[in-house]
């Protein structure tokens, strides 16, 4: 006992165990290793890699082996051995631990508890790595009780292979197309635009045939290599003026609306260009739009992007601030941000970005469907900004390209065709001239066999393919020829405007004004500058916007978004899947969609039973319906993310309760998140 005037003694315990000791599995004893794919080489390996469990910020994980490949960077644990209690949703080629080369964004390193960024050579190596991928997932690895010998080894080829400039030839892609296996059929009935066979088709299903044509003038890619091999031009277009012109400036089709109005594509000329040049190419410009616009389609518009829309740097800016807020290191961080989530968010300005592409494809559709004319997009390449508006309309316009099949071959056409910068966007090869990211595959010395990503099978089995599929869709239900022509009308009456104006919408802005009021006083200012951050639109617009949404939906008709402020909304199974604070317990709507893919197979195994029973041929067994999914593990990023233990951390931080105690402190706080000041 001490006495009242002893003081107390300094406490003297010292605890010589890390963080990373507690809560742990320990070092895997048996021998793990990698299952490479078909050319895929093993580079280099380090043991006794602890990785953490990214959930509360206490350090818990599980030791393993890190490895790097000329594919991938791979975490293999002791599960990673057995193929017991795998995810249903199991990829195939890339697993839960797996990142892709290509997929890394940026890579840190952590000297002392401070982050750098790794780049280059390296002088000094890092006691942890942290791994920032394009998919938004972060990875944490400690290497505090690797060799040091393994260390550098892992770090050094990590950032080599992952981050220095690479030639095409390089690319994984080439060695897994030389050793793969050629036995499956990779189409699956997707359209790849790549013989003239292909865009004829297209020409007659969407009946663009009458005024349009499919050319092989650019065969060995003797005019662009920024050009398909074949493509479609007004019929009035000449090879000559491909030849003469490099295909720029000439109007490329895209699709075919029902009342013949087309939609079509074209690189803008170079802007500094001499007189006579420029004349001429204005001269030649003319006769094409007078030939497109000719009666019955009297009206050609032609929609600059590059100046209608937000520049590609804008749109870089943007997403990749929008990027930040899902690139959480732990929860500590997240529950940090979520204070200022809805501020966040609009200071990004990605979210206006969305609704003013929305609302640009809406505008093309009014043109082809109401007004019955042809539009011409132009861009300054005609592969960044016009891959995204064409896409978009086709899928408002067009019920076949919201099917499986006519999706991809969607994407095939105007993407993948339509020449994107895909290795310069994603910046695969990390080169600074960007030019020479478009190399060249003609020093190949014999063809190239390309694979297609559309072969489902290469990646997950029939029973993970079921998820791709809408358990709710209806095909459009089959006319004979003696209703054809009166559904025909009916159906181009409901896509269009009623003839008689309707009334003029008492909204202000976008929103009515109670709306508008509302959401002020709940979430605050800020999110109301981004619910009137553009212009009303034209009154034609609008009313053609309305009208649609006064109607019942035609699922095999046309299709508008709605672009009103708060309802564009963040893609939840994109952006958040790997933060498990948000994911949803029971799988919200996911849970809804697995529920009738449940009772789906349910039915169709009953019906198998009854018509056993009816052919007399039941065995007498009692065979249980098999059930793909289990509910009870499911969550609102279901199949893209596994349920994960969720944070038992509070709605808001602990740290800001004393924060709330004054309600007029709150009002006069700089984020004004929510706004109590307001009558409720």
């Amino acid at each position: 006992m001490l006495g009242s005037g002893a003081k107390a003694a300094k406490p003297s315990f010292v605890s010589y165990i890390s963080p990373e000791e507690i809560h742990i599995k320990e070092p895997i004893e048996k021998e793990v290793n990698p299952r490479l794919l078909p050319g895929e080489l093993l580079l280099c390996e380090a043991s006794t890699v602890y990785k953490y469990i990214q959930e509360d910020g206490s350090n818990r994980g599980t030791y393993g082996k890190l490895v790097c490949t000329n594919f991938k960077i791979a975490f293999l644990d002791d599960d990673s051995a057995s193929d017991d209690n795998e995810p249903q949703f199991k990829n195939k080629i890339v697993g839960e631990n797996d990142i892709t080369l290509q997929c890394v964004d940026q890579i840190y390193g952590v000297y002392d508890e401070k982050k750098k960024l790794l780049t280059g050579q390296l002088r000094k190596y890092p006691e942890k790595l942290i791994i920032y991928c394009k998919d938004l997932r972060v990875f944490h690895f400690c290497l505090r009780y690797t060799k040091e010998e393994e260390v550098k080894r892992i770090v050094s080829g990590i950032v080599h292979h992952s981050q220095t400039p690479k030639l095409l030839k390089r690319l994984f892609l080439f060695s897994y197309a030389s050793a793969a296996p050629n036995n499956t059929d990779g189409r699956n009935q997707t359209v790849m635009f790549d013989t003239l066979e292909d865009w004829r088709d297209e020409l007659e299903r969407t009946k663009g045939n009458v005024k349009y044509k499919a050319v092989t003038t650019n065969e060995g890619y003797r005019v662009s290599e920024k050009l398909p091999l074949y493509f479609v031009v007004p019929i009035c277009v000449s090879e000559e003026s491909i030849l003469k012109y490099e295909g720029r400036g000439i109007p490329i089709w895209c699709w075919s609306c029902h009342n013949g109005a087309a939609l079509l594509k074209m690189s803008a000329f170079p802007k500094e260009q001499d007189d006579i040049t420029s004349q001429t190419q204005k001269a030649f410009l003319d006769g094409i739009y007078k030939t497109i616009s000719k009666p019955p389609y009297e009206l050609l518009k032609m929609d600059d992007l590059s100046s209608s829309l937000p520049s590609l740097q804008d749109i870089q800016i943007a997403y990749t601030r929008f990027k930040q807020l899902f690139l959480i290191d732990n929860s500590t961080d997240f529950w940090a941000t979520d204070v200022k989530w809805f501020s966040l968010l609009e200071s990004t300005s990605w979210l206006e970005i969305i609704r003013r592409v929305l609302k640009k494809a809406i505008e093309v559709a009014e043109c082809l469907e109401r007004q019955h004319t042809n539009v011409l997009l132009i861009e300054e390449s005609a592969t960044d900004l016009c891959c995204v508006i064409s896409s978009l309309v086709q899928v408002m316009m067009d019920s076949y390209s919201r099917t499986k099949s006519g999706f991809q071959s969607l994407i095939q056409k105007e993407w993948v065709i339509g020449g994107h910068g895909f290795l310069d966007r994603c910046n695969h090869l990390h080169k600074s001239d960007k030019e020479e990211s478009g190399e060249s595959l003609k020093t190949q010395s014999a063809p190239f066999r390309f694979l297609t990503v559309w072969d489902w099978s290469v990646q997950f089995d029939p029973k993970a393919q079921a998820f791709l599929n809408n358990p709710l869709y209806a095909e459009k239900p089959k006319l004979d020829k003696s209703q054809r022509k009166t559904a025909r009308f009916k159906h181009q009456r409901q896509l269009s405007l009623p003839l008689t104006q309707t009334k003029s919408s008492t909204k202000r802005g976008f929103f009515r004004e109670e709306t508008d009021h509302l959401i002020k006083n709940i979430l605050g200012k800020r999110i109301g500058k981004f619910i009137n951050s553009s212009d009303e639109p034209p009154n034609s617009f609008r009313e053609f916007y309305d009208s649609w949404h006064s109607k019942p939906v035609d699922y095999h008709g046309l299709l508008l978004p709605r672009i009103d402020g708060p309802e564009i909304k963040v893609w939840a199974q994109r952006y958040l899947r790997w933060i498990p604070e948000a994911q949803l317990h029971g799988g919200g709507t996911i849970a809804t969609a697995a529920k009738i893919l449940d009772l789906m197979e349910e039915v169709q195994s009953l019906q198998v039973k009854m018509d056993e029973e009816h052919s007399q041929a039941v065995s007498g067994d009692v065979h249980s319906v098999p059930m793909l999914r289990n509910s009870a593990r499911l969550s609102s990023l279901f199949p893209f993310a596994l349920l994960q233990r969720q944070s038992i951390k509070p709605a808001l931080p602990t740290s800001t309760w004393k924060d709330l105690e004054d309600e007029d402190d709150l009002v006069k706080r700089d984020d004004e998140f929510v706004d109590l000041s307001g009558d409720m």
